[in-house]
């Protein structure tokens, strides 16, 4: 039985779309009992078999892309456009992470008076806790890989935003992954993703959220030494030098920080331009701002959606309400959790908003003087998530991308993720790495047998 429901709300209409029942603590118990039961049988599957289930859980995603798109449009207020890609790259993330288990190779070592190998074992049960702003990917990022080492999920969606998991639960049973392998559990994060820190049966917990709710989960996890991959909070910057495409450089920025109205913790919510070029950056951005399509997500020309919810939206106004802003874009009228796209000129790094990460629509920006000033200020925050250096001179890119403390960095590019390629932060970003060609690694032991002769 389950104690409560919650009732989702379109971020775009304020209408109510549905109710979702949330887990209480006995469900969660008997789920993660349920899940460690099948993770016997699910282990021992063959590598090849497994592969082929993965193969067409990512046929069946693929069949339902316009489904899953059109359930996030109206449940998270993601545009069309950017709905559709994230429903792809679930079924892009299957599709790579199926190749995973026919190559999760040990090794032999040499060793005097005998044979040495190692084996990749799965770990048992994990918990997977998804955030609001990206249901979708972030489900797949997580389970995609666990599924492919030979691990039993359990995944904890966001309360406001639960119905895409949802779906792709019931989409991996329709393609033949056995009951309990993956197994949904919209509840609240109090209860459900508690369990998962405190339960001994969950060996794993991958979580994605705030920082301060990722250090709780850390001290949580460390009752049992039980292992931990953190995707938390960002405050990145985009460096732009005068010797930059400016042009390209400003229609670019608007891209890398008002996506998914700036609810993304690769959010570019910092640029610093070389203060020659500064007024005409500026200038060039205020065009790329004020021409972006504020509309209905679900029109396909959307190019930025409402805000998750009225609390995120007056927390991010609240930050607006303490400084001027240089200019905005548009917004609609009428109902929704809108926000138009802000600009702000700031001189002092110790003003709030250049220093916290606000998670929605609004952007800063500071001048600079030389290469090594605009490092000192990239770097000049407790986050180290992602970032872009645009320059004409890629040895400088690549210098400055090496000096920037942050996991993900991009030249001459506002793009932070990639599923062929290792995300993750320094610093209290996180802690870990998600995705790329190890991950399904990070959900097993690394077992070393030594054989006498």
């Amino acid at each position: 039985m389950t104690t409560d429901a919650t009732t989702l709300i379109n971020p775009a209409t304020e209408q109510p779309i549905g109710e979702v029942p949330l887990a209480d603590l006995p469900v969660t118990d008997d789920a993660i009992a349920a899940s460690h039961e099948a993770f016997a049988s699910w282990r021992a599957v063959s590598p090849g078999d497994r592969a082929a289930v993965l193969r067409r859980f990512a046929a069946v995603v693929d069949a339902h892309v316009e489904e899953l798109a059109d359930l996030e449009v109206r449940n998270a207020g993601h545009t069309r456009g950017n709905a559709r890609w994230e429903a792809g790259n679930v079924r892009d993330c299957l599709n790579y992470y199926s190749g995973a288990p026919e190559r999760l190779f040990g090794r032999q070592i040499p060793v005097a008076g005998g044979t040495d190998v190692t084996f990749h074992e799965p770990l048992g049960v994990v918990g997977i806790i998804v955030p609001w702003n990206f249901p979708m990917p972030i489900a797949g990022w997580g389970f995609a890989p666990a599924l492919a080492a030979g691990n039993t999920v359990v995944l904890k969606p966001a309360e406001l935003t639960p119905l895409t998991a949802i779906r792709l639960g019931e989409l991996a049973l329709e393609a033949g992954l056995p009951e309990h392998v993956l197994t949904v559990l919209p509840g609240k994060g109090s209860v459900v993703g508690q369990r998962f820190v405190s339960h001994e049966l969950v060996r794993k917990v991958c979580f994605t959220g705030s920082t301060a709710v990722g250090k709780q989960i850390m001290a949580g996890c460390a009752d049992q030494v039980k292992r931990v991959t953190l995707e938390l909070g960002g405050k990145s910057s985009n460096v732009v030098f005068a010797d930059a495409d400016i042009a390209a450089a400003a229609a670019a920025a608007p891209y890398a920080v008002f996506d998914n109205a700036g609810q993304d913790c690769c959010a570019r919510s910092r640029i610093l331009v070389e203060r020659s070029v500064h007024a005409e950056f500026l200038d060039r951005l205020h065009d790329a701002v004020t021409g972006l399509k504020v509309i209905d997500p679900a029109d396909d020309a959307s190019e930025m959606g409402p805000m998750v919810s009225a609390a995120q939206r007056d927390a991010v106004q609240g930050y607006l309400d303490e400084v001027e802003v240089a200019f905005a874009g548009s917004r609609p009228d009428g109902p929704g959790w809108w926000l138009a796209p802000s600009v702000v000129e700031v001189d002092d790094p110790a003003t709030r908003i250049w220093r916290e990460e606000v998670f929605g629509p609004v952007v800063s920006v500071m001048p600079f003087d030389d290469e090594g000033d605009a490092v000192a200020r990239a770097n000049d925050t407790e986050y180290g998530l992602s970032g872009s250096i645009y320059t004409s001179d890629l040895s400088r890119g690549l210098r400055v991308a090496r000096a920037v403390e942050g996991g993900n960095l991009s030249v001459n590019s506002h793009a932070s993720v990639r599923y062929w390629t290792p995300f993750g932060g320094y610093k209290q970003s996180g802690l870990g790495r998600e995705l790329g060609p190890d991950a399904p690694q990070a959900f097993t032991e690394e077992k070393n047998v030594f054989i006498a002769h």
